[in-house]
């Protein structure tokens, strides 16, 4: 790993989480230079090394920026060690169910006494504290409890899911935040906290206005498909090539569309000249956008609404992404050397820091416990001897 820059370079985390959610916050803290040490179970390592479609590449991501300590901490002599290596660091990362820690003599209450400054960063279904707290849970299940999958899809479908793993991205993204705020404050006392961010309530967080809605208007959201009811025009229109995404709801944008299409009138037609109008017509709105667009290619209708600033854009997929002079001009996909597969690019830090930026610093341990001599002998001081030993032993 070459030396660590970005804003967090003088932060050592330890994380001991699995799959998604704990390493999503693990990359998101060593994507701003923080020293990620991550702790796997000897032999197996995280599942996220086999998950991925066609080639397991989705740990190059999840684990860049990170070390790799193997250490079995259902054994007495791994949680002593693990128990070490916390006392040292700054920030702890766990995903288990709730108990777990305990059940490993790890309690974050005995680690804080052994490092009052610790900060534990505990992500799970439904939170460290409820009836439901020691449920066992995935990103899925938050996700449908929280809101999510309800509105998600078809009307006239089943609730769908989003491509990717919304829930549990969210949750590590909260848990971040959680721990830049406990560092904040821990300026101030010198003590650290725990961060509970439960899937389930990372995912309202992002439901806008849904309660409200439903406790003032006793609304309740449906599945709308492409577009958000009341929000209009805003919705994929088709070309004569494809789909193109326009959202011109507000009404100065609106005004604005309406000229690219040649169709000034329809800005001051009653149906149309409010917001509330428009959302009141949202479909026949859409369907005399939808029209036009249908008798364009894409680049004409871009053309034109670039043109006039209207809000508006293709549909991306990685191909496109990797061909975009934009991507290109910002960085936001990172190309790096792979002993494996000779390079993988991927998405680049974000956000963007105009001082201390972050980076990808190094691709992901390729094998488990690759940095035990760093971790265990140069942070806790074993002998090659003793890690030897103790890597016989199914320790380490």
């Amino acid at each position: 790993m070459t030396d660590s820059t970005g804003p967090l370079a003088d932060l050592r985390v330890v994380e001991m989480g699995q799959l998604i959610a704990g390493p999503f916050c693990g990359q998101l803290m060593g994507d701003m230079g923080a020293e990620v040490i991550k702790l796997e179970p000897p032999g197996v390592g995280d599942p996220m090394r086999q998950w991925g479609r066609g080639q397991p590449v989705w740990w190059e991501v999840i684990a860049r920026n990170k070390k790799s300590a193997s250490v079995n901490l259902r054994a007495a002599e791994g949680q002593a060690l693990a128990r070490r290596l916390i006392a040292s660091a700054d920030i702890l990362i766990e995903n288990f169910r709730p108990g777990t820690l305990e059940g490993w003599n790890l309690a974050p209450e005995s680690l804080m006494a052994d490092n009052p400054r610790l900060i534990v960063v505990r992500m799970s279904g439904y939170g460290q504290t409820g009836p439901y707290a020691e449920r066992t849970s995935f990103g899925l299940i938050g996700e449908a409890m929280g809101g999510w999958r309800h509105i998600v899809g078809e009307p006239d479908r089943p609730p769908s899911r989003m491509g990717v793993s919304i829930g549990d991205s969210l949750a590590a993204t909260y848990g971040a935040l959680g721990a830049l705020s406990a560092l904040h404050e821990r300026q101030r006392t010198g003590l650290g906290q725990i961060v509970d961010s439960a899937l389930y309530e990372a995912v309202l967080q992002v439901m806008e206005a849904l309660i409200p809605e439903y406790t003032i208007a006793g609304l309740t959201r449906e599945r709308s498909g492409a577009f958000l009811p009341g929000i209009a025009p805003s919705n994929v229109y088709h070309c004569a090539d494809g789909d193109y995404l326009i959202g011109a709801n507000q009404d100065g944008i609106f005004r604005r569309l309406c000229q690219a299409m040649g169709r000034p009138e329809l800005a001051d037609d009653p149906r149309y000249a409010t917001h509330a109008a428009r959302g009141e017509n949202q479909a026949e709105l859409d369907g005399l956008i939808d029209a036009w667009t249908r008798t364009r290619t894409i680049a004409d209708v871009e053309e034109l609404l670039i043109a006039h600033g209207v809000p508006a854009g293709r549909i991306y997929r990685a191909p496109e992404m990797l061909e975009d002079p934009h991507f290109a001009a910002r960085e936001a996909i990172v190309t790096l050397p792979h002993p494996r597969w000779g390079e993988v690019a991927m998405q680049n830090v974000f956000p963007k820091l105009s001082r201390t930026p972050g980076a990808v610093r190094s691709i992901a341990p390729q094998t488990v416990g690759q940095d035990n001599g760093e971790v265990w002998g140069g942070v806790l001081g074993l002998s090659d001897g003793e890690i030897a030993a103790l890597t016989a032993k199914g320790v380490l």
